[in-house]
């Protein structure tokens, strides 16, 4: 039993790791069981099907999200804390996951045409009211300027978060916690100067993206 859950593993390593870079449509079953060293035959042994290969990958990252964006609004923190509460939430499901989430960044469109993954639409939408509500709630109260679309907001934050996986590599140095605090910075105050600005140290640098992601094409994204 042990080593056929060690085999399973593998097969979901594998697998992530082949969608992450490759794409899932490019990827097969095949390519898949040759890596992992057993039979196409043998894998469906421990999954009926590619997509149930997905499922296994996306499913404990998503419920990871949700785990950790409910957290986040079941808390009674002003708009701009939720705001990076919901950043950070981010950023560590990322870290967590982070063949999963290239997976679902680069590849959502094409999952949610499959039958299996219609769901995928629900979870998009339960996304966005989750960051719409916190946007919103700061227009209301104040904290956010009202003269910028919501919606155009959300996106831009959305973005540049989600594909932050590409580039940001988390470590002891190198926490998810400050560079949420730096993208909600941006995000919230923007790189204007204010008089006081001039006395405070500024923050250390986050490292510079490799030359081969800097001209990547947005993803979609939930």
């Amino acid at each position: 039993m042990a080593e056929s859950l060690d085999r399973r593993q593998q097969i979901i390593a594998c697998a992530a790791a082949f969608f992450a870079s490759r794409g899932v449509a490019a990827t097969t079953v095949r390519q898949i069981a040759d890596e992992v060293g057993i039979l196409s035959g043998s894998l469906y042994h421990h999954f009926d099907s590619k997509e149930a290969i997905i499922e296994a990958i996306l499913g404990p990252y998503l419920e990871d999200l949700r785990h950790r964006y409910a957290e986040v609004l079941a808390g009674e923190n002003d708009p701009a804390t939720r705001l990076r509460e919901l950043v950070r939430a981010s950023l560590d499901t990322a870290a967590a996951h982070p063949h999963a989430t290239e997976i679902y960044q680069n590849d959502v469109n094409y999952l949610r045409g499959l039958a299996r993954f219609h769901y995928l639409k629900d979870v998009a939408r339960e996304v966005q009211s989750a960051w719409l509500g916190v946007i919103e709630a700061g227009v209301s109260s104040g904290a956010f300027r009202p003269d910028i679309d919501t919606r155009v907001f959300y996106r831009f934050i959305r973005d540049a978060v989600w594909l932050s996986v590409r580039w940001f590599h988390p470590g002891p140095d190198n926490p998810t916690s400050r560079l949420a605090d730096q993208c909600t910075a941006i995000f919230l105050d923007g790189l204007a100067a204010r008089p006081t600005d001039a006395d405070t140290p500024a923050p250390a640098a986050l490292p510079t993206p490799p030359a081969a992601v800097d001209g990547a094409a947005p993803a979609p994204a939930g």
